[in-house]
């Protein structure tokens, strides 16, 4: 689960941050969460959403400051990092739709619920974001 929200952030502190809050979120309420994973799944890319919403107001209020991006990270098996430089070049949807759904292996209709989206969406999200990696990635192999 962490490296999938850091594959979706390209964040590891975020990453960090919301899969834990997930966790602290979901032990309170106990046998309340029918389904936990789906539950903490869910939970941890929305409250990763809701930082990476948080950090983009603040870079517009803070418009002439330099703010320090994060750092570049390898990936899971892409020692040379060009999958994730790619991944975050993706709309925040596309990118939690193909993490979800190809390296989560969720199927669409659940990377939907987790995204709060409908499965219709995540289906567009998922073919333009194979079409966009695509493409990023033969531009850093050409």
């Amino acid at each position: 689960m962490w490296r999938a929200v850091v594959a979706y952030t390209g964040d590891r502190e975020v990453a960090n941050g919301a899969v834990a809050e997930a966790f602290a979120q979901a032990l309170p309420r106990g046998r309340a969460i029918r389904r936990p994973r789906p539950w903490i799944w869910r939970a941890a890319f929305r409250i990763a959403a809701g930082e990476l919403a948080g950090r983009a107001r603040f870079a517009d209020v803070e418009a002439g400051d330099d703010i320090e991006q994060p750092a570049e990270h390898g990936s899971f098996d892409d020692p040379s990092g060009a999958l994730m430089a790619a991944l975050r070049k993706l709309s925040p949807m596309q990118r939690g739709a193909l993490v979800l759904h190809y390296y989560a292996g969720y199927p669409v209709r659940d990377a939907a619920r987790i995204l709060g989206s409908t499965s219709a969406a995540v289906r567009v999200h998922l073919s333009r974001g194979r079409r966009r990696l695509r493409a990023l990635l033969e531009e850093d192999d050409a």
